[in-house]
């Protein structure tokens, strides 16, 4: 895989770009990803689109093919309990340093993004609304200042986003975040604790109950 140094403006875009379509749903697992289409596609040659293709498979959400295309993921049954146990892990810790390490300027952040959830949830937009949730617990993660922490995130970051964009109930997410982030401003470590731990329960049923749909024929 090209170094990060050796990225182009251009296979930035496509990388980007990809992976909000598969991250929002509008690239559906099992997909195919040909890069002499995506190019044409795209506007650009194949040399950008095989570096984005490459990095989004290094970050979980492409599986390679022989030659030159490649699939959307299809995530297993399987590999979203084993993305929702390290999730689980990484959270429990971050929201308890959150609460406890925050700054004025880092609980705004947060306060912006419950606000971009929530009325991107009234409004009815749900990829707003989705990706104002992940944007939240990226925001979360941050203030718990913990640099190794961050690191891990990072790697992780693609299929956490894709994991937590997989509910419907808009508005029950958000109230949930909501609640947390009171908790958080007020530095109540023991009622975060709790807090999160019941918004993982809800987060994993409603990731796996979307999964078991989609693999209903009906």
């Amino acid at each position: 895989m090209a170094a990060a140094g050796d990225f182009t403006p251009e296979s930035e875009r496509v990388t980007r770009q990809l992976r909000d379509e598969i991250v929002d749903g509008a690239r559906r697992p099992g997909s195919r990803l040909v890069e002499r289409d995506l190019a044409e596609a795209l506007g650009v040659s194949r040399l950008p689109v095989r570096e984005a293709l490459r990095t989004l498979v290094s970050e979980g959400l492409v599986t390679p093919r022989p030659r030159s295309w490649a699939v959307v993921r299809e995530f297993t049954a399987s590999d979203i309990t084993d993305l929702d146990e390290v999730r689980s892990g990484l959270e429990t810790l971050a929201f308890r340093l959150a609460a406890q390490r925050h700054t004025r300027p880092g609980l705004e952040r947060l306060r912006a993004t419950v606000d971009a959830e929530t009325a991107a949830a009234r409004a009815g937009d749900a990829v707003g609304a989705r990706r104002a949730a992940a944007d939240f617990h990226e925001t979360v993660i941050s203030l718990a200042a913990n640099e190794l922490l961050n690191e891990l995130e990072h790697v992780l970051r693609s299929r956490l986003r894709w994991l937590m964009g997989q509910h419907d109930d808009l508005l029950g997410v958000a109230r949930e975040h909501e609640a947390l982030y009171r908790a958080i401003a007020e530095r109540d470590v023991e009622r975060v604790q709790e807090l999160v731990l019941e918004h993982l329960a809800t987060s994993r049923s409603a990731a796996l109950g979307h999964h078991a749909r989609s693999q209903d024929p009906a």
